[in-house]
Formats: structure tokens, C-alpha cells, sequence
């Protein structure tokens, strides 16, 4: 007789909007980013750190306006913005939890601002710490969740 185990499995963005509770030891797993947690009986979905198992390849998420929103799906992937013209790239509240890290990359000549939502607070080593842009064409830097609506910017920012 064969034996088949499914587990709970869904969207990045459902899991998050829906934060369940898994029960101790039950897998729940990500069907477009391709990675799971596992719960432990008392914590809930967004506080639930990711299990560790194969790396998944990088994902891309290519922008092309002149704003764009983070979304829980850009964890792990790498953000690109290509415009002439300036770019905002808002940091929202409430969609991240504290060790997520985003990737973003300025790969037209339009500058990459970055703007927090409300009540978000960014950090940075920038000239303007609260709101750091990309210092030029091709720079990238990282987004990482620090805290509860907490965000340092790292990397190549003006």
C-alpha cells in the first residue's frame, strides 16, 4: 500500500493575509516562492521564520513604473526598477517579519527612492537616512526587516 503525506500549501501572500497557527510539526508550504515553515503549536504564520532545505533560485520581480509597492512575495527575490524617470519604492507596514531580507537594483537611469509606508520607520547611512536613494544606474542595495515596521537600507545609496 502506497502512503502519501500532503501538507498545507498556498501562496506566500495568502499564507500571510490569512496567518494561521500550524500545529506542532506541521509543514506549510509556499507554492510561488517555493519554501515552508514549520509550525510549532503557538506562533503564528508571519512570526514562524523559514525552514532551512535546498536554496531556491533566485526570483525576479522586473518593475517598470515610476512606483512600486513591497510586497511579502519580493522576499528573497531581487526587485528591479527600470525607468528615466525617478522611482519610489515604498516599504509598507505590517507584511514583513524581523531577518526577511528584499533585494532591489536600479537598472535604468531613473533614481530609486525609498519611502516608508505609514508608520514604517527606514534606517540608513544615507544623506537622507529616512528616505535613501540608489546612488546610479546599476546600484542595488538590501532591505531588512530589523523589527516590527523597522527597515535598514544597505548597500550602494546616496
Amino acid at each position: 500500500m502506497t502512503t502519501r503525506l500532503q501538507q498545507r500549501r498556498d501562496t506566500a501572500a495568502n499564507w500571510t493575509s490569512n496567518n494561521p497557527t500550524l500545529a506542532a510539526g506541521e509543514i506549510g508550504y509556499e507554492t510561488d516562492t517555493k519554501k515552508f515553515k514549520i509550525g510549532d503549536g503557538s506562533t503564528a504564520w508571519t512570526s514562524l521564520a523559514y525552514a532551512f532545505g535546498a536554496a531556491p533560485a533566485l526570483t525576479f520581480n522586473a518593475q517598470t513604473g515610476t512606483s512600486y509597492t513591497l510586497a511579502s512575495t519580493d522576499v528573497g527575490a531581487l526587485v528591479t526598477l527600470s525607468n528615466t524617470g525617478g522611482i519610489t519604492l515604498t516599504v509598507p507596514p505590517s507584511v514583513f517579519t524581523t531577518g526577511q531580507v528584499i533585494d532591489v537594483q536600479q537598472i535604468n537611469t531613473g533614481q530609486v527612492t525609498f519611502a516608508a509606508g505609514s508608520g514604517v520607520t527606514i534606517t540608513s547611512t544615507g544623506a537622507t537616512a529616512a528616505a535613501p536613494k540608489l546612488r546610479a544606474q546599476y546600484s542595488a542595495a538590501s532591505v531588512l526587516c530589523t523589527g516590527s515596521n523597522t527597515f535598514t537600507v544597505l548597500g550602494d545609496i546616496a
